[in-house]
């Protein structure tokens, strides 16, 4: 028997519908003993994104971006957040999308994204799913300030930082995103191990 088997959905309300899509569904859903049970969830499809961490071997050196993002200051966090550029698809194909998104938001222009690995970040409750990415940069990547778009809201600022110091940055609480302290754990352990003594 499939998963597809054991969900039945029994009615879709659309919540809302401005930015996004919230839906609220009724379902049965099949438990391991055979029972059936009636469940109600709410969905928000935000669509999928993609996110890349920009590195450079020889200085041990990665680029973040500094932002304002409302639902983390509504949730009590007091500063921008520290983060990996990243940004939705919009139907776009991933890999094609995050290096427009990257030099959008820092200025950087690189080539030969590699796919990590893919997660649902938050599938409690939302349906996107991110593609991560890693790329290299040097010193002839910054071909402009970068810092997003205006007319979208965005003010983004660009920091160059050493790997051990952003990776500290998880454990002092000065990264909180999910998805940024994912790739810098995934560098130190597979991209910058290679380098260590």
């Amino acid at each position: 028997m499939t998963l597809q088997d054991r969900v039945r959905v029994e009615k879709v309300e659309t919540l809302s519908n401005d930015y996004y899509l919230l839906e609220k569904t009724t379902l049965a859903f099949q438990r391991s003993d055979g029972s059936w049970q009636t469940q109600t969830r709410e969905t928000y499809d935000r669509g999928h994104g993609a996110t890349i961490l920009l590195y450079n071997l020889e200085y041990r050196t990665v680029v973040l971006v500094r932002q304002f993002r409302f639902p983390a200051f509504k949730a009590g966090y007091p500063d921008l957040l520290l983060e990996t550029p990243a940004g939705l698809l919009d139907g776009a194909d991933p890999a094609h999308k995050i290096l427009e998104e990257v030099e959008e938001e820092t200025g950087f222009r690189v080539s030969g994204a590699v796919k990590l690995f893919e997660a649902f970040m938050s599938p409690g409750s939302v349906t996107e799913k991110l593609h991560f990415f890693a790329a290299q940069y040097d010193s002839n990547s910054r071909v402009s300030q970068g810092g997003g778009l205006e007319h979208e809201g965005e003010d983004i600022e660009t920091l160059e930082l050493n790997i051990d110091d952003a990776v500290a940055k998880i454990s002092s609480g000065e990264i909180q995103d999910g998805k940024t302290i994912m790739l810098l754990q995934y560098a130190q352990l597979h991209l910058f191990a290679r380098d260590r003594t």
